[in-house]
């Protein structure tokens, strides 16, 4: 049960990590330094040290400022493809480190694949929101994840089971998001979307003028 219970804990950092690794890192570096979480595996707990943090820190506050920037935010998510999800899966090897090396096998599959999975979705979630050329949405969205980062890599550690089932309804409710999101932009790039009837009608000016001698 032990080694099932490391296995989730792996798991659910990856989940994070593949959503954001810096702010991933830097939420648990301070719950393990201010003791928010316990049994935190010895691997893991230097993460706790102040220049951990601080790096990781500094790291997503450069994130948070470049995603503002539309095609910017694009550009760094896309790059990050190739950085979460195989930092995601040293992560959940790490977490699962001192249990059997098959568990440790396992969690790094299971941690990577989960990441892939959750950095796709937060990708297509950017493309969509990218499209829009002003930075409040994406500023929502930057907030909106880190709220999502922070719950799952504390509550992974007090309630692995659940927090786990949580962020992966969560994670089916973002997919389905995108692809609808993706299925409204092309109806509306392919001329296929339009208006509700009687929101655009046409101007009173362009109607035909008729004359007294065409009424008779």
């Amino acid at each position: 049960m032990n080694s099932f219970v490391t296995l989730v804990h792996g798991i659910g950092l990856a989940y994070a990590a593949g959503l954001n690794l810096y702010a991933a890192v830097a939420v648990t570096g301070l719950a393990v330094r201010f003791g928010w979480v316990s049994g935190v595996p010895s691997t893991i707990s230097s993460f706790g040290s102040w220049w951990v943090i601080a790096m990781a820190t500094a790291i997503y506050l450069v994130e948070f400022t470049a995603t503002l920037i539309p095609g910017v935010a694009s550009a760094w998510e896309t790059v990050h493809s190739l950085i979460r999800p195989p930092a995601a899966a040293i992560l959940a090897a790490a977490t699962a480190w001192h249990a059997d090396p098959a568990i440790v096998l396992v969690a790094a599959l299971l941690g990577g694949a989960l990441a892939i999975t959750t950095h796709t979705a937060k990708l297509g979630m950017r493309y969509a929101i990218d499209a829009s050329p002003e930075p409040v949405t994406n500023a929502v969205a930057n907030m909106t994840e880190l709220g999502l980062v922070s719950a799952v890599s504390v509550a992974i550690w007090h309630h692995p089971m659940i927090t786990l089932a949580a962020a992966l309804v969560v994670l089916v409710a973002l997919v389905m998001m995108v692809r609808l999101i993706w299925r409204a932009l092309q109806q509306v790039f392919s001329g296929r979307w339009m208006p509700a009837p009687g929101l655009m009608q046409a101007p009173r000016a362009s109607e035909p003028h008729t004359s007294a001698e065409d009424k008779l």
